[in-house]
């Protein structure tokens, strides 16, 4: 199922689990609940990088309003594939969030960590209101209660890969969603 020139090979992927006409006809959908939500608002979102960056820039296509964005890198994976419940901001976002209708956007939720951290800054900056817009839901692996205004698909608890999620940053051209084999140590 990989491209012309992609140079892993397939046998370290297992399944695809979505397809990415599935993840279209979700993020259209989406996109069309958060424009409906904020008619009447110029909401700001906030893609956290890398990850969020396919489902950002599909999702703002199908937003019929007009809107900011920004962006916010932080850390709590590195190479592996468990987080590190440690959460590290890279990149702080560049415009000031005070006042304004904000939405995270977010490829993955597992443990909640991330996030929790992530809402908890930007509630500090006093914006009007704060919702978060995530791609992927993983309930089985959460540690703190996380509320998601907006989700794509609930996944059961396998490390995927895919439509801007990534393995020691390799996969994120995908334009799928895949499980990664368990077994790493496959040419990669």
């Amino acid at each position: 199922m990989a491209g012309p020139g992609m140079r892993w090979s397939e046998n370290t992927l297992v399944e695809i689990l979505l397809t990415a006409d599935q993840i279209q006809r979700r993020v259209r959908e989406i996109g069309e609940q958060i424009s409906f939500d904020y008619a009447t608002k110029k909401p700001l979102f906030i893609g956290i990088l890398k990850g969020a960056c396919m489902f950002l820039s599909d999702l703002i296509r199908y937003v019929s309003l007009p809107i900011s964005v920004d962006f916010i890198a932080v850390a709590s994976y590195g190479v592996e594939t468990e987080s590190s419940g440690h959460v590290q901001l890279l990149k702080d976002v560049e415009s000031s969030i005070e006042d304004k209708d904000v939405v995270i956007i977010e490829d993955i939720v597992d443990t909640g960590l991330t996030l929790t951290y992530l809402i908890h800054n930007f509630e500090s900056r006093n914006p009007v209101s704060l919702k978060v817009a995530a791609l992927l839901n993983k309930p089985s692996r959460r540690q703190v209660d996380v509320k998601l205004d907006y989700v794509g698909f609930e996944i059961p608890d396998k490390f995927v890969v895919g439509y801007g999620l990534d393995y020691a940053q390799t996969y994120r051209n995908l334009p799928y969603v895949a499980v990664l084999k368990n077994d790493l140590e496959v040419a990669i």
